[in-house]
């Protein structure tokens, strides 16, 4: 009996804090932010909490991060990464058609933000809160805009693609896939409806 109450006593420690290399503790503190925000929501992700989760002091998480815009964009800037790389594998397999290229571009956007799930809606939304996060975005958009631009202009009918017709392609890839990952629309809803605005832009008649 002696023993099982000093080896519950024992076992009642906080467990002691892991030391892990810079790159390696960064990568732990980005896992729990998103954890954080999939079981709490966004609103919930401070630094200090995200310190408390991850077992570590506020100071290592602001020497990270610097502040919660800094982390965010960090969130951010890491979905844009594997929306990225999911893109441009899929590009690689894809049949050299309008159609093929416009449907790895709808599917790959949808399937990106539903396999980060209901956590990017609230980062996203969370970019609009200051100019520099707003900044951050905008110019992740652009860089979206540009590959779509590289990947469809062979197919368009008129030679080019307008800049409104590419801001109209990633409106729609926001509000769309932000509707599957919240379950006002399923995911092939989503995607089809995605490609057909695609395609249609990309093939508009010359005016």
């Amino acid at each position: 009996m002696r023993y099982q109450v000093v080896r519950k006593k024992l076992d009642g420690k906080p467990p002691r804090r892991q030391r892990l290399a810079r790159a390696d503790r960064f990568r732990q503190l980005l896992d729990v932010a998103w954890r954080i925000i999939r079981e709490e929501g966004t609103e919930a992700l401070t630094l200090g909490r995200l310190a408390e989760k991850a077992g570590v002091t506020k100071p290592v998480v602001y020497d990270h991060f610097g502040s919660r815009s800094g982390l965010l964009a960090e969130l951010y800037r890491e979905y844009d990464a594997r929306q990225n790389a999911l893109m441009e594998a899929a590009l690689k397999t894809s049949a050299s058609s309008l159609a093929g290229r416009a449907r790895v571009i709808a599917s790959s956007y949808v399937e990106c933000i539903l396999l980060q799930g209901r956590e990017i809606p609230g980062v996203i939304a969370a970019l609009a809160g200051s100019p520099e996060l707003e900044a951050i975005k905008r110019e992740y958009q652009i860089g979206f805009i540009e590959r779509c631009r590289a990947a469809l202009l062979p197919f368009a009918r008129t030679g080019s693609i307008s800049s409104a017709g590419l801001w109209a392609i990633i409106g729609a890839a926001e509000s769309l896939s932000h509707a599957a990952a919240t379950g006002e629309l399923t995911s092939v809803q989503a995607r089809d409806e995605l490609f057909e605005i695609i395609y249609a832009i990309v093939d508009r008649p010359p005016r």
